[in-house]
């Protein structure tokens, strides 16, 4: 991602509606879909600026990798111990079979050999062990907002089952989300190709909008994984 992209995230993840949302619901869906054990190892590769470790650390003993090094500093704060930086396919140094949970979040779609960096991912889960994935949906939806993300790809559905099924993972729950603020989201990427808009869609709102965005996309963590969502800006899954 670009210099800019890494500094907003610093400044906004605590308070954004996007960060805070995200956070309520894939903490919703780790408890119902993954269970971790008691004491599990959860490992977040592609962690930025760590922003989900607190919410990951409710599940277990945390660690992560991050190859932007400003972006390792601060997670590596955030965390109290040094993050790593193995970067994907390879994950030098990251030991087999050894994580309940890992978290692979917004990280898919800026790796180019998706299918070995998921292969690889798979070897270092213990038995039994799930991976949660989020990734941008929609291909159609590919705006300025990617390139500044240098994306590689926005998946569908299909696309990102037959990623899993060639990594040899098995689909536990697959789901869109962010499906409640679509329309919105929506209008703005179409808009911006219609005018050429080159800059990313993630400023900072208003604190009135920001609120409710919050409380929005929140209410998601009621829906997703039970009821069909089948549109959204996102797609989340939980795999073994």
């Amino acid at each position: 991602m670009e210099r800019a992209v890494y500094e907003r995230m610093a400044e906004q993840d605590a308070v954004h509606w996007w960060y805070v949302a995200r956070r309520a619901i894939l903490s919703t869906i780790i408890r119902r879909h993954v269970d971790p054990p008691a004491g599990a190892r959860v490992l977040e590769i592609g962690c930025g600026t760590g922003h989900n470790f607190g919410m990951l650390g409710a599940f277990g003993a945390v660690d992560g990798i991050e190859i932007d090094a400003p972006a390792r500093a601060i997670a590596s704060q955030r965390l109290g111990r040094p993050v790593g930086n193995a970067p994907l396919p390879e994950l030098t140094g990251v030991p087999d079979g050894h994580y309940d949970l890992i978290a692979l979040l917004d990280v898919l779609e800026h790796i180019d050999g998706d299918r070995a960096a998921l292969a690889s991912i798979r070897r270092k889960l213990k038995p039994g062990g799930k991976l949660l994935v989020t990734v941008p949906a929609n291909p159609w939806m590919w705006s300025a907002h990617d390139v500044v993300h240098h994306h590689h790809r926005r998946y569908s559905g299909a696309s990102l089952k037959r990623v899993f099924a060639d990594a040899g993972l098995k689909i536990r729950m697959l789901s869109h989300f962010n499906t409640l603020l679509f329309p919105l989201a929506a209008a703005v990427r179409l808009l911006g190709k219609a005018t050429n808009r080159q800059e990313a869609d993630d400023a900072m709102p208003a604190r009135t909008l920001n609120r409710l965005f919050t409380r929005i996309f929140g209410t998601e963590r009621f829906l997703v994984g039970r009821v069909p969502l089948p549109f959204g800006v996102s797609l989340v899954a939980v795999v073994e």
